[in-house]
């Protein structure tokens, strides 16, 4: 039987059926549709009530563009190793201790017109049980990336159609200042080097989000 987005939503409660505080985590290539499947998820399970699920992304773990540029790193922004990895690995580890506690745990966000990182962006309360967290690299097994698979009690993997994925990103990519040929260059090279990579971890996710369970961006 194909899985659908409410079989999702169905796992995604019963994943967060006790009473500690649970990580899901949401892998893909980019423009796969993670961060719409998050944010699905996470409105559904909070509606009609306290709010009980957050969504925190990788992206605020993005290297700013003047560290990047010292590294040498600026023209490949979105490699595994242009991320605070072991920051995100660290945050992760401080949701999971923290919950329940006094204090809110405050991610860090990504402005997409700024393409910049944004410190305390995202506010975790204590009264938190399900974190929905995605990105690219949450399935790497090398450097820091190593740490983050064991904060997650379950991985999701999100298939994409190739075509669709790319039309998304091009037009991402255009949507915040890139010229069309500067976003097509862009996302057949730098974003195509990390789907490649991206797609050798697809083996570790408990799950495989199959298209057709995708919601509409």
């Amino acid at each position: 039987m194909a899985v659908t987005f409410d079989d999702l939503l169905a796992r995604a409660r019963a994943l967060a059926d006790g009473r500690r505080r649970v990580l899901l985590g949401i892998a893909g290539a980019p423009g796969a549709g993670k961060t719409t499947l998050a944010g699905h998820l996470v409105r559904a399970l909070n509606a009609g009530g306290e709010p009980w699920a957050a969504h925190v992304p990788m992206d605020g773990f993005h290297l700013a563009d003047t560290e990047l540029e010292r590294l040498g790193r600026r023209d490949r922004k979105g490699a595994e190793d242009t991320f605070d990895a072991a920051g995100y690995a660290a945050l992760l580890r401080r949701l999971r201790e923290e919950a329940g506690g006094p204090h809110t745990v405050y991610a860090p966000g990504f402005e997409r017109v700024l393409e910049q990182p944004l410190a305390g962006a995202v506010p975790v309360e204590p009264s938190v049980r399900l974190v929905v967290t995605e990105g690219n690299y949450l399935l790497l097994e090398t450097g820091a990336w190593a740490r983050v698979r064991g904060q997650l009690d379950e991985v999701w993997f999100c298939e994409s159609r190739e075509s669709e994925r790319i039309g998304r990103l091009v037009a991402r990519h255009e949507e915040f200042g890139k010229a069309h040929e500067e976003a097509v260059a862009w996302v057949l090279g730098t974003d195509q080097r990390n789907a490649d990579l991206i797609a050798t971890t697809r083996h570790r996710a408990d799950l495989v989000v199959p298209v057709t369970a995708m919601p509409a961006p």
